[in-house]
């Protein structure tokens, strides 16, 4: 009596799978060259997604920093007014002083309010919140048109002691910060417009 003979058997069982898993390998690699065939092309149409840098030599945003150095700011009454406007002169010209000849003039307007935090039982506030509101407008110089508009907000928060001249000197630290947030803010929103229209 012989045994059966199951070697051929397992041989091509195993030579099956092997061909069965370079054909499945071939499958993968040949779908995925055709995918890549597809979308590179597509890729290389979009370029750079259409996003393009606010600031730079290239991009829609490029002569922004040009625009803004031709806008003239008008004087903002009082000590919070005049660093507003000190920062966003800083901020169109790079520290260059007042514009001699300009096409923009930036209008603000700013109310200011003072919020106080942790009151204790007596009344007594151990922390204050400075706030400011400035209302921008932004006028075409040629024919006083107004080209953009807004409100800009500032806060900073400062502690109460029992100094006067600390409780002065917080208040007038946190009033600066403040200016510095709506000096900065002003000059995104008008570089954005100034991009977007040119």
């Amino acid at each position: 009596m012989s045994l059966p003979n199951t070697g051929g058997t397992m041989r091509a069982g195993v030579m099956n799978r092997n061909v069965s898993s370079r054909t499945g390998g071939w499958y993968s690699a040949s779908r995925l060259a055709m995918a890549a065939a597809i979308v590179v092309p597509f890729l290389a149409a979009c370029g750079n997604g259409g996003f393009k840098p606010l600031y730079g030599s290239a991009g829609i945003g490029a002569n922004a920093d040009a625009r803004l150095a031709k806008l003239s700011v008008t004087t903002i009454p009082g000590r919070v007014g005049q660093q507003i406007r000190n920062e966003l002169i800083f901020h169109a010209t790079g520290g260059g002083g007042e514009v001699i000849n300009p096409e923009l003039r930036l209008d603000v307007a700013i109310r200011e309010s003072v919020t106080s935090t942790l009151v204790e039982i007596d009344g007594n506030s151990q922390g204050q919140i400075y706030n400011v509101e400035a209302k921008f407008q932004l006028i075409r110089i040629s024919d006083k048109t107004v080209v953009a508009s807004g409100t800009s907000f500032g806060r900073a928060s400062f502690e109460r002691n029992l100094s006067i001249f600390s409780n002065v000197r917080a208040r007038e630290d946190a009033e600066d910060r403040a200016a510095k947030v709506i000096g900065e803010d002003l000059k995104a929103r008008l570089s954005a417009y100034l991009a977007g229209a040119a």
